[in-house]
């Protein structure tokens, strides 16, 4: 497990082994990398991310959903419990996880609960929205789940019960946890920021969507949380980039989880798609994946996560590029790679 210092102001620097799953992995051995702004130094469906220790977490100073993938972002810990369980949780911690990364949605009597869908019909086989039926009233998830971005893959699980944000708070108090605002709801995002502050994980905790206009909400509701890139600003930072006028210019965000653009042809027959189609792949791909920028960012204090990452190829490519961290559907693979990955 991560081996904290506190400096005099409070925040820590990561020495030592330390493994992060989505949630977060860190790249041990010496642990490659404990995050940026969190007192903790700086971490869909649950998944599991590594984190790199160079580079790591420090929240104190601490993803955007693919269209051809039907909108859907990482999943957590899919690939090895039930995504967003309690049980896919404790077994991220328990194997090293640096952070927990999931996403919330507010029931009719506004609970705040961890779940990807807002409609239960993928994951409870009951259509129906979690905003229309009380916490009580939640179906629980099937016994076995796909597993989005792992081929003809599935995950079971005896947890099937769909938790409350704040279990997971009261759970893992000590542990950063990424959220992703499903909806662009004002009383969710003001419950999230009730609970980040009750229990006093300001300094633990990251919140974001893809969405412009949720950021901007999150940020106007609680400015001591960080927050991550939206698409529009992830394509704002890529125009920058190429431009050269990247190093000019001030971010807010503190954040930056993207996905790794080439694993949609693994997932998708590639001999059935067109020429069109693997050209916009390939050129998402080249334009995303830059150690330049990766680099810039982290000296920056900005950390990057890639996802969803679930081959020992991806995972090397990514901590070459420069990553922070990485999320994938199988913590236990990635703790294994990480160990035996040179620093």
């Amino acid at each position: 497990m991560a081996e904290l210092l506190f400096d005099q102001g409070g925040l820590f620097r990561h020495r030592c082994v330390c493994v992060c799953v989505c949630v977060c992995v860190s790249a041990c051995g010496r642990c490659r990398g404990v995050a940026g702004r969190l007192e903790l130094g700086p971490v869909s469906l649950m998944r599991y991310i590594f984190v790199s220790s160079s580079r790591g977490l420090d929240l104190q100073e601490v993803a955007v959903s693919n269209p051809t993938l039907g909108g859907r972002p990482p999943s957590a810990g899919a690939g090895e419990n039930l995504e967003n369980t309690m049980a896919a949780f404790h077994h991220a911690v328990n194997i090293g996880t640096d952070m927990l990364e999931l996403d919330c949605h507010l029931t009719k009597d506004e609970q705040v609960v961890v779940s990807h869908d807002e409609n239960l019909k993928r994951s409870t086989g009951v259509d129906v929205n979690i905003s229309d039926l009380k916490y009580s009233e939640l179906p629980p998830y099937l016994c076995k789940l796909d597993v989005t971005f792992q081929k003809e893959s599935h995950s079971e699980g005896k947890d099937n019960r769909i938790p409350l944000l704040k279990e997971v708070f009261e759970a893992f108090p000590q542990t950063p946890v990424n959220i992703d605002i499903k909806m662009n709801n004002n009383v969710l995002i003001r419950k999230v920021s009730e609970l980040v502050s009750q229990y006093k994980r300001e300094h633990l905790t990251v919140w974001g969507n893809a969405n412009y206009e949720v950021v901007s909400k999150c940020l106007k509701e609680n400015a001591d949380i960080p927050i991550i890139f939206c698409l529009q600003r992830v394509l704002l930072l890529l125009g920058l980039f190429y431009t050269g006028l990247l190093p000019f210019i001030p971010f807010k965000e503190e954040f930056l989880e993207i996905p790794m653009p080439s694993i949609i042809l693994k997932l998708k027959e590639p001999e059935k798609m067109s020429r069109s189609q693997k050209f916009i792949i390939w050129l998402a791909d080249t334009l995303l994946m830059r150690k330049a920028l990766f680099d810039h960012l982290t000296a920056r204090g900005i950390q990057v996560y890639i996802w969803v990452l679930n081959e020992e190829q991806e995972y090397k490519r990514a901590f070459d590029l420069g990553a922070t961290g990485v999320m994938t559907d199988y913590p236990t693979k990635l703790k294994e790679f990480l160990h035996n990955y040179p620093v």
